[in-house]
């Protein structure tokens, strides 16, 4: 919230940034090998099938909507959903959770809840994935009740200035060719990225993230420091 408030004062004051540089750790064997120039978007799907709960010996007097709901998951998890581009690997969607039944064994359910997350391509909106699933929903003719919860939109940054300068700054000090790369979860950079800046990633070995003892390498750091700074004297030039 702290991250959305700041980009979102500084909307209010009409204050435009050019460049922004993350420092996510981009990197996957060697320092500066991976820059990410874009992110997917995120959005999630809370959904609750509605049933009738009743005794499993007396189905006719339930509904039961785990059966029910059977043909629209298969629809869901099989549908393709764009083909990406040239920036953009293809629109994935994955059922995260999925609950059902009070854990007897004689009881039909009355709810089915199903919490599913598409990370999508500059080939879709968040806005045609909700009409699409909802469309689904109606056709299958199931009793439903569904929240969304838009966690970023896509954003690219396509060659340019900073993209240009950020290649040049990794290969002076690495000798490397950089790889640019939309790959992975969203970051902060979606909310500068809203303003019209160029936004591109560029951090240390992304190996440990998120791991019991997380950790990167004290010189990859020092060389980093280094690079950043290159980076900017290129921009100024």
């Amino acid at each position: 919230m702290v991250r959305l408030r700041s980009f979102e004062t500084l909307m209010q004051r009409n204050e435009r940034l050019d460049y922004c540089l993350v420092g996510e750790p981009s990197s996957q064997t060697q320092l500066g090998d991976i820059v990410k120039n874009g992110r997917r978007g995120s959005i999630t799907a809370n959904l609750t099938i509605l049933g009738t709960q009743g005794h499993v010996a007396y189905p006719h007097l339930a509904d039961n909507p785990v059966h029910r709901a059977t043909n629209f998951l298969q629809e869901l998890v099989s549908t393709q959903w764009d083909q990406g581009n040239e920036f953009f690997p293809a629109t994935s969607m994955q059922i995260a959770n999925l609950h059902a039944g009070t854990g007897a064994t004689n009881v039909i359910p009355g709810e089915l809840f199903v919490q599913f997350n598409f990370r999508f391509s500059t080939e879709l909106t968040d806005k045609i994935i909700r009409e699409r699933v909802e469309e689904m929903l109606a056709r299958h003719q199931l009793r439903y009740e569904i929240e969304w919860k838009l966690s970023g939109q896509p954003f690219l940054t396509r060659t340019g200035k900073l993209v240009d300068a950020t290649v040049q700054a990794i290969h002076e000090f690495t000798g490397r060719t950089t790889e640019l790369s939309t790959s992975g979860g969203t970051s902060d950079g979606r909310f500068i990225a809203q303003m019209g800046a160029q936004v591109i990633e560029l951090g240390p070995l992304n190996a440990t993230i998120h791991k019991v003892d997380e950790c990167v390498s004290v010189h990859d750091l020092q060389q980093l420091a280094r690079i950043y700074e290159r980076i900017m004297e290129l921009l100024l030039l």
